[in-house]
């Protein structure tokens, strides 16, 4: 646990304190530290609302200002389970009836677990730790919002309140994350996808979670694919197509059924015309990667042909539960930048590290400065259950797996318990202009799943052998990368992504002028420069400020003198007026800006 999560958790618990103080008769489950802050999930008669927040937090202050000692006990399950059932347990005193949600996960302890419960001032809970010191050293702190939860999260259980802070070492700190949220409410993706007719949802007819991506959108999408489909052909992938649906049997062999379907839409059965079998079942895909290790196997392969690297921006559909479901970042149907990489265990370090450059290419062009790696792996003690039994093929993959991170020199931290079924995984988490972070892509090691489907490459002993199977995702989904990019430059994208690249636009209607301008537009269009033309009668003031609300890149505006002395206006939003250039060189200058993906 991290500083600033230890602080999140003693805060935790002075919001516990500060509620019975108030309240004495509340009950509660867990209160543990979260993403931005934490929780304490409460059962009380009376319904908290934000009203009572002020309330609260002066109970938290002198509870804060008291700079009680955070005491730590051991104790005996036996012990536990007593005070549990006294009432102690989440509570400042005995009281009349038991600590029930407390008693409920004393007993759901596993045996042989160290069981402790942490004391500050009167305030006694059950908790693995750890915390702070003292509560004076938890430093500031606020209320956020209320929620409803069933306890365990399970809807035949209790519905209770949970109530959200955060906490910071500093007000500053705190003040600045607080004027992050306010920006962040600025660049909420679903709000300028929007405003700026990318995507819509249209949940009554296509369905929810199914974007529809408006010619806008279309744009973005297809400059991420260019930008993919230009950088694997030049690492030497090459690129496949499958179909969106396939036998139930693809999955089970997979392993991904029965194991994964929840994730994945209910099957389809069809029946053959004339045939006396049994219906089949058919799925939507929920990932590429058992079609991209058929079309593997379509074919017969020596070690000469390895590395293959097979690529497709493929179309799968995951069945995200409808609460989980948020604008482009929780969708059920995704595009994503798939490709596999099959590999001997000799290519596997050079491959593997070949796919962390590509992502730090694309940090670079994307202008991502901040962003970590975090390295999952296996637990040892979920073998044959959340991971493949194989403990000799887990330890040598996330040995290799390590070793080419150290020596890339990239940031890293790992993580344990969190590794795919088959193999360790590095998910990419980035931080947006504004310091939100979002899990972008990953990329992960297959060694369970290609031998599954009896997937071969003969190797130079004349001996089959078993690919590695390196899946690899660097720029995620459309959707979510997408998603993030909106909020990452606040809609304003550089000039080659904009889906409004230029637009040239008139001061007065004269034929020869007119004509200039279409001339302009004419030259830029026949490269494949998003070009459009405003030649209305409008005052040109409102003209530019049009452009500038629907965040046009570059505005090329002219006159009569402009047309004189064959030069543009240059305007760029959101920096304004940059000057009279050249015609040519103008149009030369947005050509070579597109073409290069600069930043600016």
């Amino acid at each position: 646990m991290t500083d600033l999560e230890r602080i999140r958790h003693s805060c935790a618990h002075v919001l516990a304190t500060a509620i019975l103080k108030i309240w004495p008769e509340a009950q509660f489950a867990a209160g543990p530290p979260v993403e931005n802050g934490f929780y304490y999930d409460v059962e009380l008669p009376h319904r908290i609302s934000p009203e009572d927040f002020a309330r609260i937090e002066e109970e938290m202050k002198r509870e804060v200002k008291a700079n009680h000692v955070f005491e730590r006990v051991e104790l005996s399950r036996d012990e536990a389970i007593a005070m549990a059932q006294r009432g102690e347990l989440a509570a400042l005193s005995p009281r009349g009836e038991a600590s029930k949600f407390k008693l409920d996960i004393v007993k759901n302890i596993p045996d042989g677990e160290v069981i402790t419960l942490f004391r500050n001032g009167g305030f006694t809970d059950l908790c693995a730790g750890p915390h702070v010191m003292r509560t004076g050293n938890i430093g500031a702190f606020k209320l956020t919002h209320v929620a409803s939860a069933y306890y365990k999260g399970d809807e035949n259980n209790p519905q209770l309140q949970r109530i959200y802070g955060t906490a910071f070492k500093n007000k500053t700190e705190m003040q600045a994350y607080f004027d992050m949220l306010e920006e962040a409410k600025k660049r909420d993706h679903r709000k300028l996808g929007a405003e700026m007719g990318l995507f819509a949802m249209d949940p009554e007819f296509v369905g929810p979670g199914l974007p529809l991506w408006l010619p806008k959108g279309t744009a973005i999408v297809e400059e991420l694919e260019k930008l993919a489909k230009e950088t694997e052909f030049a690492a030497g992938y090459v690129r496949v197509r499958t179909p969106h649906l396939a036998r139930e049997k693809m999955y089970q062999t997979s392993g991904h059924l029965p194991y994964y379907a929840e994730s994945m839409f209910p099957p389809m059965e069809l029946s053959e015309e004339g045939a006396d079998q049994p219906a089949d079942k058919y799925y939507l895909k929920a990932m590429n990667c058992p079609h991209h290790h058929r079309i593997f196997a379509a074919e017969q392969h020596s070690y000469r042909d390895l590395p293959l690297r097979l690529a497709e921006y493929g179309c799968c559909y995951r069945y995200e539960q409808s609460g989980e479901l948020f604008g482009l970042m929780r969708v059920r149907s995704l595009n994503m930048n798939d490709a596999h990489i099959y590999c001997t265990e000799e290519q596997f370090a050079e491959e593997f590290r070949a796919v962390n450059e590509m992502y730090l290419k694309y940090f670079s062009i994307f202008g991502l400065g901040k962003y970590q790696m975090r390295f999952s792996t296996h637990d040892p003690a979920k073998l044959g259950q959340k991971f493949v039994d194989e403990p000799a093929l887990w330890k040598k993959t996330e040995d290799m797996v390590r070793q080419v991170l150290v020596e890339s020199g990239i940031t890293f931290v790992e993580v344990p318990n969190e590794a795919a079924f088959y193999g360790p995984k590095i998910d990419v988490q980035v931080w947006s202009a504004i310091g939100r972070e979002f899990t972008i892509a990953t990329n992960q090691v297959d060694f369970a799943v290609p031998s599954k489907f009896g997937l071969v490459y003969r190797d130079r002993d004349n001996t089959e052998k078993t690919p590695l199977c390196i899946h690899r995702a660097p720029l995620g989904t459309h959707e979510r990368f997408i998603g993030f990019l909106i909020e990452h430059y606040a809609g304003n994208f550089p000039l080659w992504l904009a889906p409004d690249q230029v637009r040239v636009i008139t001061i007065g209607t004269d034929e020869a002028l007119v004509n200039y301008a279409k001339e302009i537009h004419r030259e830029l269009r026949a490269h494949e420069v998003r070009a459009d033309l405003d030649l209305s009668n409008d005052p040109v003031k409102a003209k530019i400020a049009d452009a500038e609300k629907s965040k046009v890149h570059t505005m090329l505006v002219i006159g009569n003198r402009d047309l004189e002395a064959g030069v543009v206006s240059l305007r760029v939003h959101g920096k304004g007026n940059l000057g009279a250039k050249p015609k040519a060189e103008a149009v030369a200058e947005i050509i070579a800006e597109i073409r290069d993906r600069r930043l600016e």
